[in-house]
């Protein structure tokens, strides 16, 4: 089956031109510029965009992936893809152990299904002191042995871990990651400059969203946050919502680490696609009001209610991206980290036809997954 997009405007590689594509069999078979050679369906000048990877998202439409609650997940994932994102990261956070292994398992079934790209542990082996939103009870010192039999119940799934850096055994952790083919991302971390250089010295090769749960950066204590933006192996992560990051901050992060190391994130969790209430995030109680999640307990931020979509038009409308730069954040590197960039992220012949179409106001028109409308233009 071969389906042509004709009148678009397209966003690949090389820059936004207008042009046409085809699909067949999911992928995407021809991208050219000007008018279609066959007849298509016309997206009248509209904008099409790689789908978004989001590698950090803990859940939306009232289900939370801690819970590992299948058909949450489900209803999580199906919201997350309305608003353009086509690959998607489960995030967990701090909890017991054997309540860390028993969602894993299950989310690990949904990641055979190709509905998630993978888990991503967010705790238990982060530092009290920065633990923000983290059940501080349940904090655990890193343990390599202990990790590799969680990473066993995601029967290779398992796709990332947050860390921090100064914890006793967090090096021999982030390496046992680096061997187990996990991700080791610092974060939620209390460390200095030289402790957060032996972490990626180790292995860690991600900064889960820099800023938040860090220490401040200072002039003469730089902390985790210089360590992390100055070297060049770390891809960063920004929650660009308008409340966890100021744009400036935002785009003083991008000056330095580029769109080759800057990736978008939502951070989303359950109450995202809900409204105002009252949720819950592993063990913590979860009170959003104006879109804003907080602790019941001592207000600290505890995820979002953002959407990619959202960030990506914050990115080109208040952070000042052009639409290129937009899209390899919020596609083609965070395929990178996944290492999935020779199959997603950016829209070229032989790739995955995962397609966002926008309107001229940056919202989101129609979504393709694997070359199948989850909502038509």
């Amino acid at each position: 089956m071969s389906l042509t997009l004709a009148d678009a405007r397209i966003a690949t590689p090389e820059g936004v031109h207008d042009g046409w594509l085809t699909i067949e069999d999911g992928r995407i078979t021809h991208v050219g510029h000007g008018p279609a050679p066959r007849t298509g369906h016309s997206l009248a000048g509209r904008l099409v965009v790689p789908g978004f990877v989001d590698i950090h998202n803990h859940g939306g439409a009232g289900g939370s992936f801690p819970t590992g609650e299948q058909d949450k997940a489900r209803d999580a994932v199906a919201l997350h893809e309305r608003h353009g994102t086509t690959t998607m990261v489960a995030s967990l956070v701090t909890g017991s152990v054997e309540d860390i292994a028993s969602a894993t398992a299950s989310l690990a079934e949904l990641c055979d299904e190709g509905l998630l790209a993978g888990i991503h542990f967010e705790g238990p082996y982060i530092s009290k002191a920065r633990c923000g939103a983290h059940d501080p009870r349940l904090l655990r010192e890193p343990d390599p042995k202990e990790f590799g039999e969680l990473v066993k119940a995601g029967r290779g799934h398992v796709r990332m871990l947050t860390i921090a850096a100064e914890l006793p055994g967090a090096l021999d952790t982030i390496r046992t990651a680096a061997a187990e083919g996990v991700i080791a991302a610092l974060g939620h971390s209390d460390a200095t400059y030289d402790q957060t250089i032996a972490g990626i010295e180790a292995g860690a090769r991600v900064a889960t969203h820099l800023y938040n749960a860090l220490p401040p950066l200072g002039h003469r204590t730089p902390g985790p946050i210089a360590a992390l933006l100055e070297d060049e192996r770390v891809t960063i992560e920004l929650i660009n919502d308008g409340v966890h990051v100021h744009p400036a901050m935002l785009r003083l992060a991008y000056t330095v680490a580029g769109p080759e190391r800057t990736v978008l994130i939502t951070d989303a969790m359950a109450a995202t696609g809900m409204g105002d209430g009252t949720y819950v995030l592993g063990s913590m109680e979860v009170s959003v009001r104006d879109g804003v999640a907080r602790l019941v307990e001592g207000g600290s931020i505890a995820g979002s209610t953002l959407t990619m979509d959202v960030a990506f038009r914050r990115a080109v409308r208040e952070v000042g991206f052009s639409i290129a730069e937009a899209v390899e954040v919020s596609s083609l590197t965070p395929a990178r980290v996944l290492g999935l960039e020779d199959r997603i992220g950016s829209i070229a012949a032989g790739k995955v036809a995962d397609l966002v179409v926008m309107n001229d106001s940056l919202e989101v028109a129609g979504v393709m997954r694997r070359g199948a409308w989850i909502t038509e233009p």
